[in-house]
């Protein structure tokens, strides 16, 4: 009995040692299928991130208010993971793919000193297709401008994707102390 028990231990502690950190998550959404340009006039889809972990927002290049905190959140964090030498995909959706062509965007990551190797912004969808999967897969408000504005309602958030394509946990995109949270994060999953 006694060494069934010393075995039935190991194998418990064999699989805690196998299985990594968890975090706290806060979200269990799906990404939707997408391909959508880049800033590059590559494409890139939901399938080309499978295997990685990846942080994503929704921004576009006009924005007067919200977009310029997360944005420069996102080039913090860029070179905070840089830093800890970890390996994440960084991906901006533009919610005002009108007016954000992959120039435009190319311009905007060059204002925040993005390393377009592992932070990608993109365009090339209508309007409608952003929104849908801004709300159907983030679960994040997405809104077009009210008449005679060009300012486009979107949410603030951070959010983190798994391996597999799902969302695990968002985090406040305007607030600088999240980056912490998420680098720490990031830390326990890889």
């Amino acid at each position: 009995m006694r060494f069934i028990k010393f075995f039935a231990f190991i194998f418990i502690l064999f699989l805690a040692a196998c299985g990594g950190e968890d975090i706290e998550t806060n979200m269990s959404e799906e990404v939707a299928d997408f391909e959508f340009t880049t800033q590059d006039e590559k494409k890139l889809s939901n399938k080309d991130l499978e295997g990685e972990w990846w942080v994503a927002d929704f921004v576009f290049t006009n924005c007067t208010t919200v977009c310029l905190p997360m944005t420069s959140n996102m080039s913090i964090l860029q070179d905070k993971l840089k830093e800890e030498d970890l390996d994440v995909q960084l991906v901006s959706f533009s919610v005002d793919p009108e007016h954000d062509t992959p120039e435009v965007l190319r311009d905007y990551a060059k204002e925040y000193e993005a390393d377009l190797d592992n932070w990608t912004f993109l365009t090339g969808y209508d309007f409608q297709t952003i929104k849908e999967l801004s709300i159907k897969s983030f679960r994040s408000l997405l809104a077009e401008p009210q008449p005679g504005d060009d300012q486009v309602t979107h949410g603030t958030n951070f959010f983190l994707i798994n391996p597999e394509g799902e969302i695990v946990k968002k985090y406040d995109g305007v607030d600088k102390k999240e980056i912490e949270t998420i680098v720490e994060d990031l830390k326990a999953v890889l």
